[in-house]
């Protein structure tokens, strides 16, 4: 898989995914839940396991259960849904994974990988949550250059073990500029956030690199994704650390 393809898919998405918080609940709604829905799809194929229809349509309703359920929720407890469908969805992939006939053998590695993808599809309603949480996009916009930076870093034709130090590195300083140019937030969290952001996208880094090239685009539309989905959990939960 190329760097450059996987890097300018995440870019994207990540514009789409902060964007939210410019255009609105409803948009950001959608947005996450188009995405949860296009990962669902790909992850199986990128995986690479049996029963692909099946598994990415369970991670895919998973992912946009989550998300549609924090964009209704009345109360101040925005994910106080989302581990019922993840947990929902585990139970379906394990319900499959024991009635199919085909690929005995792996389903344990399926088993794991189905669920993986279940927990990020899931955790893509963070993005949401993190919205109605907060409003503004000062920490948004931190987490967003932050990895952005990151993902620009991947791109570069280089080994992974000089790639990780580096794309850790910038997204680490990436936070605390942003922090100074878009919002109040104190320099010492913003590198940490920075750091957390540019740690999540060297490790499905090195995962893309180790795994090879899927045998469809949408396997590599789905690993691009795989990092920043679950980004936006840990923003909301750093929002409510920082701004109980």
């Amino acid at each position: 898989m190329k760097s450059s393809t996987a890097g300018l898919i995440g870019i994207t998405a990540l514009a789409l995914l902060v964007s939210g918080h410019y255009l609105g609940l409803g948009y950001s709604v959608g947005v996450s839940i188009a995405l949860s829905v296009i990962f669902g799809y790909g992850w199986p194929h990128y995986l690479g396991i049996p029963a692909k229809k099946t598994l990415g349509t369970i991670i895919a309703l998973a992912g946009a259960g989550a998300s549609l359920s924090v964009g209704l929720t009345a109360g101040t407890e925005y994910l106080m849904w989302t581990p019922i469908y993840i947990a929902l969805g585990f139970g379906a992939i394990m319900v499959v994974q024991i009635i199919r006939g085909t690929g005995q053998k792996h389903r344990l590695e399926s088993t794991l990988g189905s669920g993986a993808g279940v927990l990020i599809a899931g955790l893509a309603c963070g993005w949401v949550a993190s919205l109605r949480y907060l409003g503004e996009p000062g920490l948004t916009l931190i987490v967003g250059i932050s990895a952005a930076v990151a993902l620009l870093a991947s791109m570069l034709p280089w080994p992974d073990r000089a790639l990780s130090p580096l794309a850790i590195g910038l997204a680490g300083l990436a936070g605390p500029l942003a922090a100074l140019l878009f919002s109040d937030v104190r320099v010492l969290p913003a590198m940490v956030l920075g750091i957390l952001a540019g740690a999540v996208i060297a490790a499905f880094h090195r995962l893309r690199t180790l795994s090879g090239a899927p045998e469809r685009f949408i396997g590599v539309v789905a690993a691009s994704l795989a990092p920043l989905l679950p980004l936006g959990s840990l923003l909301y939960l750093v929002e409510k650390i920082l701004l109980p």
